[in-house]
């Protein structure tokens, strides 16, 4: 498999080509599930094709797909770090980040200074920026020495630029910004800056259930 000698229980992907006497097999899978890719994004890179500033792109960092391109599921900003999600279907991508879907993101937040509790509840409880009000749906501190203090954040929301938009309407400079969770997909701590790992479709399915339709709640007398 892949030029290499197969071994017994070994699992085999879409991806993978798989040979047997020297000839190429044809692989049929029960269901075809979409292509789903992690990148770690480093800072200094953008979430675009075509950049008028001639940019570095996270899309020439990732590898060739046969037939098709990847879709970045959201985005992170230029000086902004950590997991982004590519896929090979458009409608996954929508549906990954439809509000009605309410899937947090995860940010670990480097800042200058310290946050007072005053600005930390109102960070909570939400804080009005120019296209609506915000609010982290989890706040906590997470250490720091000197001048630059961490928090762990969760958002349920994807508006450009949101989370430093946040610190700085209330009077705080984000120094640092990684995203290390997007639903149920955390960034692996072995994935180094610039590389990438695809999901195995079993991975691919356990995302997609996390998208089927709730069943309603009953009422009981």
């Amino acid at each position: 498999m892949n030029g290499e000698p197969a071994h017994l229980g070994q699992r085999v992907a879409v991806t993978d080509k798989v040979k047997v006497g020297g000839r190429l097999v044809n692989l049929h899978f029960a269901a075809r599930v979409p292509r789903v890719l992690l990148y770690h994004k480093p800072e200094g890179e953008i979430v675009s094709r075509d950049d008028p500033q001639g940019r570095p792109s996270v899309f020439n960092a990732l590898p060739r797909l046969r037939g098709g391109r990847w879709i970045a599921i959201g985005r992170l900003d230029f000086n902004s770090c950590g997991l982004l999600l590519f896929t090979s279907e458009g409608t996954l991508a929508n549906r990954l980040m439809h509000p009605r879907y309410a899937i947090d993101r995860e940010y670990a937040v480097r800042v200058l200074g310290e946050v007072s509790e005053e600005a930390l509840e109102k960070l909570r409880t939400g804080i009005e920026l120019e296209d609506g009000i915000a609010r982290f749906e989890r706040l906590q501190p997470a250490g720091g020495e000197g001048a630059n203090h961490w928090y762990n954040v969760t958002l349920r929301e994807g508006r450009n630029r949101e989370v430093r938009r946040m610190f700085e309407a209330v009077g705080v400079t984000v120094s640092r910004l990684m995203r290390v969770r997007y639903g149920a997909i955390s960034l692996p701590a072995n994935l180094k800056r610039g590389q990438s790992r695809e999901l195995l479709p079993d991975e691919v399915q356990s995302l997609l259930k996390l998208l089927e339709p709730k069943p309603a709640a009953t009422v009981q007398d």
